[in-house]
């Protein structure tokens, strides 16, 4: 059988409401962007940065990355590596079998997190893949901002949800982690280059937009979901503050 092929598409925009320019801010004297180029092209050779800002262009070219210009008008990272793929694609280059995506502002993505990704294709029934990660604390598994995922026996997503699912009955809520395994979605993903073209012309589901997680638009039209397993926590850069923690982070590195 032939191997797959894989390309890997880094969705960066400059606007930001709580962070304008993160991809461009300095982490350990290197642009955040620069971090998550390298990471992803040490596992994937053909990578690319899908950006709508020529700042971040400029940049990610003068340390040798490759980039694709999109629009400005997407809503969603996807939306944005749909339009950079068709371009990439146009411009000559061949049809991958599969879209990595890793967004622009993860810089310690783990190059095990994007193996575990592509070894999720070889099950054929896989269209979309993504990550999961076991929670720690209770508190964590009750914080909107961290989505939980419900698996079948297969690895296969069931549902994506802000709220704590499920609910364990006859338990005390400080006795639930210990009796379920809450698994925490890191936003990494990758597609069967027809399922991504397919999926973002989807209209919006009513359970995506209760929840506003994307995702839960390709569930309810019924794609497959394999969600592989990782004990490294990502750390996004969606504020300052954040930025600073990934100074201390890097420095305890």
């Amino acid at each position: 059988m032939k191997p797959l092929q894989f390309i890997a598409i880094i969705p960066a925009r400059y606007a930001s409401s709580r962070f304008p320019g993160k991809p461009l801010a300095l982490l350990g004297g290197k642009p955040v962007i620069q971090h998550v180029y390298e990471r992803v092209n040490s596992v994937v050779d053909d990578v690319f940065v899908a950006t709508d800002d020529t700042r971040i262009s400029e940049v990610v070219e003068s340390f040798g990355g490759r980039v694709v210009m999109t629009r400005a008008d997407h809503h969603s990272g996807t939306d944005r590596i749909c339009e950079a793929l068709e371009t990439i694609v146009g411009n000559g280059h061949p049809r991958p079998d599969i879209v990595i995506n890793v967004q622009g502002d993860e810089p310690f993505i783990h190059p095990s997190q994007i193996r575990e990704l592509r070894h999720l294709f070889d099950d054929e029934e896989t269209q979309i893949a993504t990550l999961g990660k076991p929670f720690e604390t209770m508190e964590a598994v009750v914080n909107p901002n961290s989505p939980k995922i419900v698996v079948d026996a297969r690895g296969f997503a069931l549902y994506f949800s802000r709220s704590v699912i499920p609910f364990v009955r006859g338990k005390e809520a400080a006795e639930w982690l210990a009796s379920y395994p809450y698994l925490k979605h890191l936003g990494i993903y990758a597609y069967r280059t027809d399922v991504l073209l397919a999926v973002t012309r989807l209209p919006q589901a009513p359970i995506e937009t209760a929840e506003s997680l994307e995702q839960l638009r390709w569930l309810y039209n019924g794609y497959r979901i394999k969600v592989g397993l990782t004990d490294i926590e990502t750390v996004g850069i969606d504020t300052p503050d954040d930025l600073k923690r990934a100074e201390e982070m890097l420095g305890s590195h």
